[in-house]
């Protein structure tokens, strides 16, 4: 009887041993887990890094190439153009469905979604390259087109392929993947922490917050590396003279809500489809309403001189900067150019000619206000304007400052951003890219409850 106790004490740490080496076992075994997904996340970041820095080198290439085919003639936009936007358009509804438009109500839909087959062909990789290939294809024409929206959808696709090995955390990828295109097309990383949280996810999830970060400074760091730190306008020391002078702003902060929200409203209409005959004559016909969008998008360039096509970019800067007066009529060109290039079903996004608008929109009103330094009518109008368009208020004037490295104006741009908002609501209620994304979904149910309806992901 005393060998058997003896025995079973000597057993008796073995016992206890084992469930903790198990447990110790368990514990690596996690622990090296979650250090692989972590590692995985950052390869994402860096993945949207290098692709932000491969579609900003691919658009000015394909801008400087419309430039020189355009040195030719003028006139070969009436050609070039048209069928451009016809083949794009084309590209974009049979090879790379889901790759038309701006991509952040693509991003937006795919969080919301639980249906795992749309998330994929919202947000796929094939749609990320048919995004990057298509809207260079646009810009070779001369689309009044951005590359900073499509940025967030090929971001939000590698996090997104990234996260099939968690799918429970995949809607907080797609969140991380796409502030992190915001951040790496500008170089400015809390604008991309901002757009995150303000417009792809309007519920917000704390405990995305790391992996938002986490992806933003990957893709940064690895944009800083390729080309360097830089700001996307160049840094401006435009200021507000105390007293009359603040009334531009409220001014200009009405007038460019006012027009970016006529502009969501026009692009809400037709993506929803335009009542009557033309609406059903476009339905029928997309890509030769494509080509007729793409002519009108040359006569607008032949009537300004050229100065429309393309993101706006270098326009705004020569503007901002005092290097080129803007022409009272480059607004509302660019404006009508924007909204036909969107309408189109042309991949493209709207940040950039966006601000574009509210640059020329900010000095063209530099008559009214004589007193007030161009510059920081260029900086309160891109606000207002982009604003207008998106409902964001946040995003818009901490992108802007961010872009120009101006902090004296912040509270200007805060203000003129209220104003803004306030009066695009009046205009359109709803932000464009959520309504947009809510057309995407209701598309996809109608889809699933009648086969004979036309397939969401073809819809313009």
């Amino acid at each position: 009887m005393r060998r058997q106790d003896g025995a079973d004490r000597a057993k008796a740490p073995r016992r206890r041993v084992r469930p903790a080496l198990a447990r110790l076992r368990g514990a690596s075994v996690d622990a090296f887990a979650l250090w692989r997904r972590r590692l995985l996340f950052l390869a994402g970041g860096v993945c949207v890094g290098l692709a932000a820095v491969l579609m900003a080198k691919l658009a000015d290439a394909a801008q400087d190439g419309f430039r020189r085919m355009l040195g030719l003639s003028p006139l070969l936009v009436l050609v070039l153009a048209p069928a451009g936007f016809a083949l794009c358009a084309h590209l974009a509804r049979t090879v790379f469905p889901n790759a038309q438009g701006s991509g952040i109500p693509q991003v937006i839909a795919a969080r919301h979604t639980r249906d795992a087959g749309l998330r994929h062909a919202l947000v796929s990789l094939k749609v990320a390259g048919g995004k990057i290939a298509v809207m260079t294809l646009g810009l070779l024409c001369g689309g009044s087109i951005g590359r900073e929206g499509p940025t967030v959808q090929v971001g939000a696709a590698i996090m997104a392929a990234v996260g099939r090995l968690t799918p429970e955390r995949l809607p907080g990828l797609m969140l991380a993947g796409g502030a992190a295109g915001v951040a790496a097309a500008f170089n400015t990383p809390l604008a991309g922490i901002v757009f995150g949280i303000e417009e792809l996810g309007r519920a917000y999830e704390s405990r995305s917050s790391g992996l938002v970060i986490a992806a933003i400074v990957a893709a940064g760091l690895t944009s800083l590396l390729l080309i360097g730190n830089y700001t996307y306008f160049g840094s401006t020391q435009a200021v507000l003279p105390p007293g009359r002078a603040w009334i531009a702003v409220p001014a200009i902060g009405l007038a460019g809500g006012l027009c970016g929200g006529l502009f969501s409203r026009i692009v809400i209409l037709f993506a929803r489809g335009v009542p009557g005959r033309a609406g059903a004559l476009i339905a029928r016909r997309p890509v030769a309403f494509a080509a007729l969008c793409g002519l009108g998008v040359a006569l607008c360039g032949l009537a300004s001189g050229g100065t429309v096509y393309g993101t706006g970019y270098e326009e705004a800067r020569a503007i901002l900067h005092g290097d080129a007066p803007a022409a009272l009529d480059f607004a509302p060109l660019k404006f009508l150019a924007t909204v036909l290039s969107s309408i189109s079903g042309i991949p493209g996004g709207l940040f950039a000619p966006s601000l574009a608008v509210g640059a020329g929109l900010g000095a063209g009103l530099h008559g009214l206000f004589a007193d007030v330094p161009v510059g920081a009518l260029v900086l309160i109008g891109m606000v207002s304007y982009l604003t207008g368009v998106l409902q964001a208020p946040i995003t818009s004037f901490v992108i802007v400052t961010e872009m120009t490295q101006d902090h004296a104006l912040v509270i200007p741009l805060m203000v003129a951003a209220l104003a803004a908002d306030a009066a695009s609501k009046l205009v359109c209620r709803g932000g464009l890219y959520h309504a947009l994304a809510e057309i995407i979904l209701a598309r996809s149910d109608v889809a699933k409850s009648d086969p004979s309806a036309p397939d969401p992901a073809r819809s313009a």
